[in-house]
């Protein structure tokens, strides 16, 4: 077991998504976070106002800075801003279990992902994800493509948990493909509200689960249900989207129940 996860994401200050929500959640699952900044953005409940790349030099000196300390081998990635950031990620955390969230769009629908950076992101950092957790809206933009499974067989990426909370209207099919085969699927009712920050929660109970030792279906339907739970108890602190209720795992102590 690895007792630290890097997070490299972006950081909203109203503390739904991004690195606060990284962090509250790897915390939750007994293990420490190593977070470092990717973008600093202007953000609350409501909307996405400006969004600017932290230097990439900083965030380099950050990575060797910690690696020369303490020992991680889960690295979760969030929102991405540039070109340069993503090449230079990228070779920072070659040979690492990559965990990515491809944040394209706000979840109020400001585009946080420009075409260029896109297709860097697919050329280098793509081919290292151990697992991605796309959408379907970003399924379809990272691959071109219009159909599932040849949006799935384009994406170069050993595992790939689609979520499809975007696209579903009652019933929610998560379905998660190896090597774009379809291994799993996992069903939930959809809820009413509208949260902010439910795939940051996703990806980063995922890359806690894996650092703890579990397999990549183990870790995907544990961090689900745990997701899932934290939208059931969602806090309403602003004036539009809810924030997941980001609470401790309860059988945290009980390591072989979850991992």
């Amino acid at each position: 077991m690895n007792e630290a996860v890097l997070v490299l994401s972006g950081l909203d200050p109203c503390g739904g998504a991004g690195i606060a929500a990284d962090i509250e959640t790897i915390n939750q699952f007994g293990l420490t976070p190593l977070p470092i900044v990717t973008t600093m953005t202007v953000q609350n409940t409501q909307s996405v106002a400006e969004v600017q790349p932290v230097d990439v030099k900083l965030m380099v000196k950050q990575f060797h800075h910690l690696q020369a300390d303490i020992n991680f081998e889960v690295v979760k990635i969030g929102l991405l801003s540039s070109s340069v950031q993503i090449k230079a990620i990228a070779d920072l955390v070659k040979g690492k279990t990559i965990v990515l969230d491809p944040i394209v769009k706000a979840s109020t629908q400001e585009v946080l992902l420009q075409t260029q950076v896109i297709s860097t992101l697919k050329q280098d950092l793509l081919p290292l994800v151990e697992i991605l957790t796309p959408n379907m809206a970003e399924l379809f933009t990272l691959s071109g493509e219009k159909d599932e499974q040849k949006a799935i067989e384009k994406l170069a990426c050993k595992w790939i948990l689609l979520t499809t909370t975007d696209v579903s209207e009652s019933s929610i099919e998560h379905r998660l493909y190896h090597r774009a085969k379809l291994v799993k699927s996992y069903t939930y009712d959809k809820l009413s509200g509208n949260y902010h920050g439910s795939g940051c929660t996703l990806s980063s109970a995922i890359s806690a689960l894996i650092a703890s030792g579990a397999n990549i279906e183990l870790a995907c339907k544990n961090a689900l249900d745990y997701t899932y739970q934290t939208l059931l108890n969602a806090k309403n602190i602003g004036k539009m989207q809810c924030h997941p209720n980001r609470m401790p795992v309860t059988n945290i102590n009980d390591r072989e129940s979850w991992v």
